[in-house]
This record gives structure tokens, sequence and C-alpha cells, in this order.
């Protein structure tokens, strides 16, 4: 356990430069998935919106749920900072690569779309309220669970997570919508590349992170791997389930499955290294590499999932649509 608790003590590499250069990074990214967006998108889910309404709930109201019940359960292997990086990755949205892994998983992509449009803008708010919320229970459980432990007092700052997200999401979603409504010829021809460059860029900057801190990824990968798997596995399957109580047709329970279990891990990060939420002095080196994994470990499960689901569809693709 005290090699456990040795990840907090973790001081990653990562400079205001690198913070500046992950929260541009994320911005554009998300400017090159808002291209996509239409004002259609959002007049389609109000004629039909049980899948919508099932996804929103999948993944800002029963993730940080399920999230919180598995920190209480592997209590006994994280620290309360580990657990605080796996609720502070619930509460985000979902990752910018989620649409295209909908795609390949052959999953409904009008669906998946207007998901991360949801999302995103839930976010702003969604965010810093379920992180406030569900990483105060997780503390409290930490505390009481055992009077041993020095769980450090966090004062979550919600505005000024709320502020952070506003500035990385809400004003690239609200631009690129713009644009692509205004312009959408322009935006045709623009987007591909820009969602290309987006990506390589924000992988780069991850990559070279995380080259600057192999030795500490090296010690921490052994305590992390099962973790995140198994959490990412929880948000895959309850998203999926979720949508089968709901009798959603295949195509939907699979983008409502991915929407869930592929998370905007580096938004997570950018708030991390934000000194004005997280002050430094505060020792998050657990909470930092549960993120950072997370980053990593959604990309492969989600390309095996799709890489599964593209070729083998179950027989149940002819459910019942209400």
């Amino acid at each position: 356990m005290d090699a456990l608790y040795a990840l907090d003590e973790i001081r990653l590499n990562f400079s205001s430069s690198n913070l500046h250069a992950l929260n541009i990074a994320i911005a554009f990214v998300m400017f090159g998935v808002a291209l996509e967006i239409k004002i259609d998108h959002f007049k389609k889910l109000i004629k039909n919106p049980k899948s919508a309404i099932l996804g929103v709930f999948s993944q800002f109201l029963l993730l940080p749920f399920l999230t919180f019940i598995l920190t209480i359960i592997l209590h006994d292997f994280l620290t309360p900072t580990m657990a605080l990086g796996m609720i502070l990755v619930s509460a985000c949205p979902g990752g910018n690569i989620s649409n295209f892994i909908s795609s390949l998983a052959k999953g409904n992509i009008a669906l998946s779309v207007s998901l991360t449009a949801i999302a995103t803008v839930g976010a702003i708010f969604f965010t810093p309220i379920n992180f406030a919320f569900w990483g105060k229970m997780t503390l409290n459980f930490y505390s009481a669970a055992d009077p041993n432990i020095l769980v450090r007092p966090l004062e979550i700052d919600a505005f000024q997570m709320f502020q952070t997200v506003l500035i990385i999401l809400g004003i690239p979603l609200i631009l690129g919508i713009f644009i692509n409504n205004r312009f959408p010829k322009f935006s045709e021809k623009v987007v591909k590349p820009i969602k290309q460059i987006s990506i390589i860029v924000f992988a780069a900057i991850v990559v070279i992170a995380l080259v600057k801190n192999f030795d500490y990824f090296k010690i921490a990968i052994g305590y992390i791997f099962l973790i995140v798997l198994l959490h990412n596995a929880l948000a895959l399957s309850s998203g999926y389930f979720l949508g089968f109580i709901g009798k959603r047709p295949l195509a939907d329970r699979k983008s409502i499955a991915i929407e869930t279990g592929i998370q905007n891990s580096g938004l997570a990060l950018v708030l991390i290294f934000n000194p004005k939420i997280f002050p430094p002095e505060l020792e998050l080196g657990g909470m930092a590499v549960i993120a950072a994994w997370w980053g990593i470990w959604h990309i492969i499960s989600g390309l095996m999932l799709a890489g599964y689901w593209s070729k083998f569809n179950f027989g149940l693709s002819k459910t019942k649509v209400n």
C-alpha cells in the first residue's frame, strides 16, 4: 500500500507551456468536432429523442454514479486521489474520437455526433457539478473508511472549473457550429484536414508528455492498468446495456456505449494541471496518471470493440424502434 501511495508523490514533468499547448490542442479538436454539427442534428433529436436522452443520462448521471460505486468497491486498491481521478474522468464529456469509432463500429453516426454536441455543451455545467458532488462524496467515504489514511482536504472550485471548461469547450463549439451553419461549403472543405491536424497535434503532445515522464509511467502502469481497464469496461458496458434496457436498435446501443466509454481525458488533464483549480502543493500524481492512461487505453479498447462490432451484429439489428 505504501508503494501505491507513492504514486501521489509523483511530480509529472508538465510545465505551464505544456498546459497552454494542451489547452489549445483540445480547443482546436473541439472546433473540428463542431464543424460537423448542424442545427438539424438537434431538430432530429427533438422529434425522436429517446436514444439521445438515454445517451445523456448514461454519460452524465449513470457513469459518475457507477464510478463512485466502483471507487468504493476498489478502495483497498486506490488512493483517494486515484479515486478522484476516476471521478473526474467520468465527469468529462465524450472524447474527440468517439464519432470515428462509432463509424468503425457501424453505429448510429448521426446519434453519435448529436450526443457529442449535447455532451460538449452539457459538460460546461455537468463536469464541474458532477466532480464537485461525487468528488466530495468520495473524499468523505475514504476518510470514514480508514481514519488512519490522511485524506488531504480539497476545496473544489466549481466556478473556476466551469470557467475553464467554457473557454476550452464552449467557445470553440459555438464558433464551429456558427461557421458550419453559416458557411457549409467552406466547413465541408476544411473539416477533414482540421480534424486530422488537431488529432495529430493532440497525440503528439500526449506522446511528448509520456516520453518526458516515461520513468514514472513504468512505475505507475502496474498499478493503474487493471483499474482503468475495469473503469473503461464499466463505462462501455453500462452505456450498451442502458440502450438494451431502453429497447434501442443495435446501432444506437453501440453509439451510446462508445459515447459513454470514450471520455475526454485530455480535458481532465487540463483541469488537473490548472493551478487555479488544484493548487500545485497538492500531491495529485495518482489522479494525473489515471487520467493520462485513460487517454491511451480508451482508444485501444474503443478500436478493439469497434473491430469486433463491425464484424458481428448478433442478429439484433432489427430491434423495434419506439
